[in-house]
């Protein structure tokens, strides 16, 4: 009897744990299923999409234009709207954009030969690219693009800009810009022409055997002529190295990496990127021991070497290869992936951010330099000047003083509501052949350091 008793009390036991199982999963499920309610609510494709569908046919219907209201029209520009409102460089591409795009990758367009970018939500000229009809005219990296042909470029995504300023060669194009550190507006009017972007510009010895190369870009031949420029570096036995990545606007990134192994060991990480949720996408390492001999080396920067020329800025410094000089860096490092559509079009969708070896994350940052030296912007002309003096010298045709205005800053006007006296002065008498670049002298003279120090 007791043995039957103690099976009712284990019976009645496990018959209210059964109910308050039951009456608990109810309970939870019935909360789960208010929260999946909610959430669903607040992004619910099905109303988005119905709301979507009912204003596209509103604006079929009402607008004035109605040439502007096909349906090409309005879904194109609601894409393009859709990705700009995400980043600057997302962006959707029509079939003209997109084979814009992969003309930019092969080093050979037609257009004015400038790098551009949103920064602080504006226009901005990232670099002009040499020997080039905006770097002919005198366009500086860091000018603020405020008008295209009289229209203002207030909200204009990146893919129309290009649009605006590319066309078939021999037309022109009016580019009005301020330039911050002058605080003065100038108007442009550049003729278009097919642009050929060289990626090595300038290879040479300095005193005391210290080797210089000057990239320009990073794009698809960049390895092959930079590996020509370092052999005949190396057969003049250089014993140090300055790399030159200032105002260079970056490129490809298997080219960055492809430059960034030459000096590394195999297997040195050299950058790797996080998408969404912080996962590693991908790591890319060194796949040869460097090719050229590990001697003292320093990378310059500025506030315009940008994606590519940060990638390898940072790995040859995280990597404790080179020491970097200059000024903090531009600060674009986010992966856009190309996401080809229907009908020729194409996505252009940021899915991942870079990051150094150290985990330092390149966009919005930028990469700091081991010993910061400052350039004033007229520093920075003469700098040029003297560059296109020398090309001049040797036969280039090159911009000059008498023609392009960057040291007189003539036609420039202050900009509206500014004091005249934000005028930069005219620089007098510049002597071409003597002009101080203080970084690249930093540099130098940090290398000879290095060297004597290891003769001891």
């Amino acid at each position: 009897m007791k043995k039957f008793t103690g099976s009712i009390k284990w019976l009645l036991v496990a018959a209210v744990l059964a109910v308050n199982l039951a009456v608990g999963a109810r309970l939870y499920s019935q909360e789960t299923a208010a929260a999946e309610a909610e959430k669903a609510g607040t992004d619910s494709p099905y109303e988005m999409y119905t709301l979507f569908s009912k204003v596209v046919e509103q604006v079929r219907a009402n607008y004035v234009d109605g040439e502007k209201s096909t349906y090409q029209e309005l879904i194109h520009g609601a894409l393009n709207g859709m990705l700009q409102a995400l980043d600057p460089h997302s962006q959707f591409m029509d079939e003209d954009a997109f084979k814009a795009m992969k003309e930019d990758t092969a080093g050979k367009f037609g257009g004015l030969g400038i790098t551009i970018g949103i920064k602080d939500s504006v226009l901005t000229v990232i670099a002009p690219m040499e020997d080039t009809p905006a770097f002919r005219a005198g366009l500086l990296s860091g000018d603020k693009i405020l008008e295209i042909n009289g229209e203002s470029t207030e909200g204009l995504s990146l893919e129309d800009a290009v649009k605006k300023l590319r066309g078939d060669p021999g037309t022109t194009v009016k580019v009005k810009i301020f330039r911050p550190r002058t605080q003065l507006v100038k108007e442009f009017e550049l003729e278009r022409a097919i642009i050929n972007v060289p990626s090595i510009k300038d290879t040479r010895v300095l005193d005391g055997g210290i080797g210089y190369v000057r990239m320009l870009q990073f794009g698809e031949d960049t390895s092959a002529d930079l590996q020509k420029a370092l052999d005949e570096l190396q057969s003049q036995k250089v014993r140090a190295l300055v790399l030159d990545l200032r105002s260079n606007p970056g490129g490809l990134l298997t080219a960055a990496v492809e430059v960034a192994q030459k000096f590394l060991r195999r297997g040195s990480l050299i950058v790797f990127t996080r998408g969404r949720d912080n996962r590693l996408e991908r790591a890319y390492r060194a796949r040869a021991s460097n090719t050229f001999p590990s001697v003292p080396m320093a990378v310059l920067i500025n506030g315009y070497s940008a994606s590519a020329s940060e990638i390898v800025a940072g790995a040859l410094q995280d990597n404790q290869r080179a020491i970097l000089v200059g000024e903090k860096s531009f600060g674009k490092g986010s992966v856009q992936s190309v996401l080809p559509q229907d009908g020729g079009t194409a996505i252009r969708l940021t899915t991942a951010k870079y990051y150094t070896p150290s985990e330092r994350v390149i966009h919005d940052n930028g990469i700091e330099p081991d010993i910061v030296v400052p350039m004033s912007v007229e520093n920075w002309r003469n700098i040029i000047l003297a560059r296109n003096r020398a090309e001049e010298t040797n036969g280039v045709h090159a911009v000059t003083a008498d023609n392009e205005g960057w040291v007189a800053e003539d036609g420039m006007e202050p900009l509206p509501g500014l004091e005249s006296d934000a005028r930069v002065k005219q620089e007098e008498d510049v002597d071409l052949d003597n002009v101080a670049d203080p970084q690249l002298e930093r540099a130098c003279d940090m290398l000879r350091g290095v060297l004597v120090f290891q003769k001891r």
